[in-house]
């Protein structure tokens, strides 16, 4: 299955950095974070992502660009008309599509915009900013199961974000934060089917509140519990947490085992 990263938005809480890379490049052990995500769909035998891009977009596309180069073993030979040989390639079976979806558009729009490439499929889709060690054999077994359009995964971190009422995996109310809350939330890491995306109006449409709450209405949001790891990297001490379990070489996400 094709998997569809969020990475457009312009990564505020964390301005440290990103103001001068998009957030989902931010280096966990000096690789982007998007890079840690998409190494958990590859170990689950998903190689081929789209990357909804806007700010900075073009950093997003060098990194790609210069990857297979900066991570396998390289001769230059400049007496033989500058031919290169490579000699151990180190990179993942990856087919990578970055989509530019626009500076200033909503999560939705990212999505509807990036319609033509899933080939009217179902389709993972989590955002570039959030590592776990979600199951993803289980959860796409759980949503091929129940037959609904969307499934996300249901999480309960330290922080407080989008609600969920949940009863018997059905999601019966999708809704924005408060004070008051808590309990589960969603994690993204989402299985959809091509259908929702009808759904989404345009550019303007937050993925999170018209789409989900209309979804969430008529039963079709569902929720894979996830009771392991989680951890978004919204803010500067999210990011050191991270590299802390990076380091320790004890990182609940890193279920691969090659660098």
């Amino acid at each position: 299955m094709k998997v569809v990263l969020l990475a457009g938005g312009f990564g505020t809480r964390i301005s440290e950095e990103s103001f001068i890379k998009p957030k989902p490049m931010i280096e966990i052990g000096e690789r982007p974070i998007l890079w840690h995500i998409m190494k958990l769909y590859s170990y689950y035998g998903h190689n081929e992502f789209i990357i909804c891009a806007g700010y900075k977009q073009h950093i997003i596309k060098e990194w790609f660009s210069n990857y297979f180069l900066h991570s396998s073993d390289i001769t230059f030979d400049f007496t033989k008309e500058n031919r290169i040989i490579v000699h151990n390639q180190h990179t993942e079976p990856w087919k990578v599509t970055v989509v530019d979806t626009g500076l200033n558009t909503m999560t939705g729009g990212r999505i509807k915009r990036i319609q033509e490439y899933i080939e009217d499929a179902p389709f993972f889709l989590t955002y570039g900013d959030g590592v776990s060690d979600v199951n993803l054999d289980k959860l796409l077994n759980f949503h091929k199961n129940h037959g609904k359009m969307v499934t996300l995964t249901g999480v309960r971190p330290e922080g407080r974000f989008g609600v969920l009422d949940i009863k018997n995996n059905v999601v019966n109310l999708f809704r924005e934060k408060s004070e008051m809350d808590d309990g589960w939330i969603n994690g993204g890491f989402m299985v959809l089917e091509p259908q929702c995306l009808d759904y989404i109006e345009g550019d303007n449409t937050i993925f999170e509140r018209e789409p989900l709450e209309k979804l969430a209405a008529l039963g079709e949001l569902m929720c894979y519990k996830h009771e392991g790891f989680w951890q978004c990297m919204d803010t500067l001490r999210d990011k050191e947490k991270l590299e802390k379990l990076w380091a320790s070489g004890k990182a609940p996400w890193r279920l691969w085992k090659d660098a």
